[in-house]
């Protein structure tokens, strides 16, 4: 048995046969949207190469993300909002992604392998796994969906607002986008719910006061 198909097999030998996995990418950051990716592969489905997003070379995960949607008998893709991550704070964002997926993916699974993230109440049966990404190959190949999503919004992003350095540090709190924060102030794609970008934005706010 293949150690990242352990969660997998498990849950076929329980009973169930259409296992989704499910991970996030961009919790972290002050700037971007939240993105969540949900893939189902066929029973036994095995890649050495799909692994955890953030142990692969950019390239690498570029491949992948074509690999997995040729080789998926179904994904999905869920953009969350910079307001709505604002409003609902990113835990709950992720799993509100995460639900959104279940309800809608064109295969309809019975069973969900998660990065950490338990469903709640009335969700499918599922299993919250810690480094789900690196242990399952359900969860890595969603994380792998979701990163390359969210890397190239970002890189647009960056072509939308330049001097942010989206292109480069993915809305992640870096030194010099904290330096270019405050520079150039809070734009659309910040997160009104991270502390630096409320300080500047208040900052911004007296300003137009003193005024």
């Amino acid at each position: 048995m293949c150690e990242r198909l352990q969660f997998e097999n498990e849950a076929y030998m329980k009973g169930y046969h259409t296992i989704i996995g499910l991970d996030e990418a961009g919790r972290g950051p002050m700037a971007g949207p939240l993105v969540v990716g949900g893939v189902i592969f066929p029973k036994d489905f095995y890649d050495e190469r799909i692994n955890d997003s953030k142990k692969l070379s950019e390239k690498k995960r570029e491949l992948l993300y074509d690999f997995i949607i040729e080789n998926a008998l179904a994904f999905d893709i869920e953009i969350i909002s910079v307001e709505e991550v604002d409003e609902l704070n990113v835990y709950e964002a992720s799993r509100t992604g995460m639900r959104r997926i279940i309800d809608r993916i064109s295969v309809k699974p019975d069973f969900a392998l998660t990065d950490a993230m338990p469903l709640g109440e009335g969700a499918i049966d599922h299993l919250s796994i810690i480094k789900g990404d690196a242990k399952s190959m359900s969860i890595g190949g969603a994380s792998i969906l979701a990163k390359v999503t969210r890397d190239r919004i970002m890189k647009e992003y960056g072509k939308l607002y330049p001097g942010y350095g989206f292109e480069k540090n993915k809305g992640y709190v870096t030194k010099a986008h904290k330096e270019a924060l405050e520079k150039y102030g809070v734009c659309p794609i910040h997160r009104r719910s991270f502390k630096p970008v409320r300080d500047v934005l208040n900052k911004q706010l007296s300003i137009f006061d003193d005024e």
